[in-house]
């Protein structure tokens, strides 16, 4: 079991997924600054209601029961003064227990999960990796220098679920699976049902 600074979220963070975040409260700008002197990284976990951008309450936030190891892979300062950090999911955890410190940061006891053994991309789901693909063309993608595999069954499955449009609370059940296999068919059924919300939008 180890003990890990959290960072709870509206949006949920899938191993091998990227996501861009803006960073102006104290206790986060501290939490970055000792991540990236120290080479260290921080629990993402999805904030299941409410917000965790309160006028210093000490609520213990309402989270998921897992989420994911995150590592910052890039920086910047934003247009708008704030610092913008881009983070890449690593391994997955189960929250044990859940506090808040004085600082207001919240902290939590975690026991890691091993990421799924991954596997060739089966043919039949060769569809999944194509999609993909096109997501990685669009230039707002393109920002997030995904370290991407188009052969690789699990990391296909799980940067698509990272970057549909889909709803985070069915990303936090994905999030959650741990079969390789299971996630490449939960995906290939949400491509299925968006499609058909794409041809309804059209007629």
């Amino acid at each position: 079991m180890s003990e890990i600074a959290l960072f709870p979220l509206s949006s949920v963070l899938l191993s091998s997924g990227r996501m861009s975040l803006q960073i102006f409260e104290q206790r986060y700008l501290d939490l970055v600054a000792h991540c990236m002197r120290e080479n260290e990284g921080f629990g993402v976990v999805w904030l299941q209601q409410g917000s965790e951008v309160s006028g210093g309450s000490l609520d213990t936030p309402n989270v998921g029961e897992y989420g994911t190891y995150a590592r910052i892979v890039d920086w910047d300062q934003l247009p708008n003064g704030l610092l913008g950090i881009t983070i890449e999911g690593h391994e997955p955890f189960d929250v044990q227990s859940v506090w808040r410190e004085p600082s207001g940061l919240v902290k939590s006891k975690v026991v890691w999960r091993d990421i799924p053994e991954t596997i060739q991309l089966p043919d039949s789901h060769v569809s999944l990796a194509e999609v993909l693909e096109g997501l990685l063309r669009h230039p707002q993608i393109q920002r997030l220098q995904l370290d991407s595999d188009l052969t690789d069954g699990w990391r296909v499955g799980a940067q698509l679920a990272q970057l549909l449009p889909i709803d985070e609370g069915l990303k936090y059940q994905l999030q959650g699976l741990t079969s390789v296999e299971q996630l490449l068919e939960e995906m290939d059924n949400i491509l299925v049902e968006l499609s058909g919300e794409s041809d309804q939008a059209d007629r």
